[in-house]
């Protein structure tokens, strides 16, 4: 084990790999919260929410049902637009209904 000092993006980095259990960087994770509202419009957004990036996966919990039908009908869309508003290359969604 090393003592020797780390920049604190590194290991901001680790942590929000360990926590999130995906690939991408601490900037990349804010980058897709901050602009979701943007990507997806502030009616979804207020019923889908971003929860892990995994790769190229996209792990989205909605409230109900119907949500995750709406997401999957946008999904094409979405995947464009957090591609342009936030610069992730995101391929696919799962999709998980939160549990009540």
């Amino acid at each position: 084990m090393s003592y020797e000092p780390v920049p604190l993006r590194d290991s901001l980095d680790g942590v929000v790999r360990g926590l999130r259990g995906g690939t991408y960087d601490a900037r990349s994770m804010g980058s897709l919260f901050s602009r979701w509202a943007d990507a997806v419009g502030e009616v979804v957004a207020d019923h889908a929410r971003p929860i892990k990036l995994d790769g190229d996966r996209l792990l989205v919990e909605v409230d109900e049902p119907g949500w995750a039908t709406q997401l999957r009908f946008l999904e094409s869309d979405v995947i464009a637009r957090l591609r342009s508003v936030a610069g992730l290359e995101v391929s696919r969604f799962d999709i998980r209904v939160k549990p009540r």
